[in-house]
């Protein structure tokens, strides 16, 4: 019978995933996201002055660190539940949250440049609203975008 497999090699992590400033949200499979990204790119409702890129980046930070709460690889929900509490999803958005979000998202599609930006997005999402189904979501906006988002006043 073989030995039983153990995380003894020097590159293994035991315990939990660390955690602090700039690390992300570990969880498996993340870049199926962008298969998941592309999908959902021709719903993205838009306004004047956003780009589909710095929506898709910065909700993407969001659905992942969602997924990682709940220890699984990124599902079309965890996506559309970043989209919608931010309005991308509605053609008609409330004027303040478009200013908002304009404000936050701007740039973030240039990862590169703009990594402490789209992982400000995903810090201040409520654990509670990643934690909530897709419907608890729509339900509560528009009404309650900002406490869905977590974004400042």
């Amino acid at each position: 019978m073989p030995d039983p497999w153990r995380a003894d090699r020097p590159g293994e992590l035991t315990g939990r995933q660390p955690v602090g400033a700039r690390l992300g949200s570990q969880g498996p499979d993340q870049g199926y996201v962008l298969v998941l990204a592309r999908r959902l790119r021709p719903e993205l409702q838009l306004r004047p002055g956003e780009h589909a890129d710095d929506a898709m980046a910065g909700c993407v930070t969001i659905a992942l660190r969602r997924a990682s709460i709940f220890g699984r690889a990124p599902v079309i929900h965890d996506l559309r539940i970043a989209l919608t509490m931010w309005g991308y999803l509605d053609p008609d958005p409330p004027a303040e949250l478009v200013a908002t979000r304009r404000r936050l998202f701007e740039g973030v599609g240039h990862v590169a440049h703009h990594y402490a930006e789209g992982r400000a997005l995903a810090d201040m999402a409520p654990e509670e609203t990643l934690r909530s189904t897709p419907k608890q979501v729509a339900d509560g906006y528009p009404a309650r975008w900002r406490d869905l988002t977590g974004a400042p006043a």
